[in-house]
């Protein structure tokens, strides 16, 4: 299975896959801007760290014994609000000289279930489009209501060539959960990742979100979701929801839907058992 977005989204698909995938990928957006990634990214030219740090941490071997080192952040002096994982993929772009390398040895040194690529190999600014309105920069997108695409900066960005490899061979592609526009699509945006999704042999899965995101995602219900992603081009196979969170609304005939209660204790995020029942059981079905 190769799971792609980024944020809290991506890894709870994670914590779900690792409970039945016997291969795993993650693919990542390196888009943001804001925070320890933002200034990372600002100073060092490097892509986004932090979503990247998120998918490692949520892949360790031992997640419990490495995960805190990773999200511990330090207050105070000049490194006030880093996260120790973000920091120590930087060090590693500066020493390979790649950020993809650095994150390939970052998964090997802290022992990861699978692989994980940034879904492009460079430094990516997100711009969105709100009708007459244009917002660049992730955090300035998320900050944004009525929506209608995204794209990166430069527009050809390339994804690291184990990333398009791992879709290919994937027999699951899970999209989300997360932000649509500002994880799912940022990712996406990458050209060679998109173009890998849609010609991919393995089913395409689209996690839909528990609830909508303010204002990014506000009143969406389930056939909206639909409709922008096709508007940027895909087409997932099958959609997971919990129809107890979200509305339906007007679905386009043919579109599978794959229903579950999946709502961890918490209301506001997916329960990782519950969400490996139902991806497992769409990954033993024929595509």
């Amino acid at each position: 299975m190769t799971a792609i977005g980024g944020g809290h989204g991506l890894a709870r698909s994670l914590g779900a896959a690792r409970r039945f995938a016997g291969e795993l990928a993650a693919v990542v957006s390196v888009a943001d801007d804001g925070g320890s990634s933002g200034r990372l990214r600002d100073e060092l030219g490097i892509p986004a760290p932090g979503d990247v740090r998120r998918a490692i941490g949520a892949m360790l071997v031992e997640p419990d014994r490495l995960g805190p080192l990773l999200e511990y952040r330090f207050s105070g002096g000049d490194l006030d609000g880093h996260a120790y994982g973000n920091l120590l993929l930087a060090a590693l772009a500066a020493t390979t000289g790649d950020f993809a390398a650095a994150v390939a040895e970052a998964c090997s040194l802290l022992g990861t279930l699978g692989p994980v690529f940034p879904a492009t190999t460079e430094a990516v600014v997100l711009r969105g489009e709100a009708g007459s309105l244009a917002v660049c920069g992730q955090v300035a997108v998320m900050g944004t209501a009525g929506l209608e695409r995204v794209a990166i900066e430069p527009a050809d960005a390339r994804t690291p060539p184990g990333a398009l490899d791992a879709v290919e061979r994937a027999d699951l592609v899970v999209l989300g959960p997360g932000s649509l526009f500002t994880s799912v699509l940022a990712a996406l945006a990458a050209p060679e990742l998109a173009a890998a999704v849609g010609e991919c042999k393995g089913k395409v899965a689209y996690v839909c979100n528990l609830h909508e995101q303010r204002p990014e995602t506000e009143g969406y219900d389930v056939a909206t979701h639909l409709s922008v992603l096709a508007a940027h081009g895909v087409r997932p196979d099958v959609v997971v929801v919990d129809r107890a969170t979200i509305s339906l609304g007007d679905v386009p005939p043919g579109v599978e839907l794959a229903f579950g209660d999946l709502c961890g204790p918490s209301g506001r995020a997916h329960d990782e058992r519950r969400l490996a029942v139902l991806l497992a059981g769409l990954a033993k079905r024929p595509s």
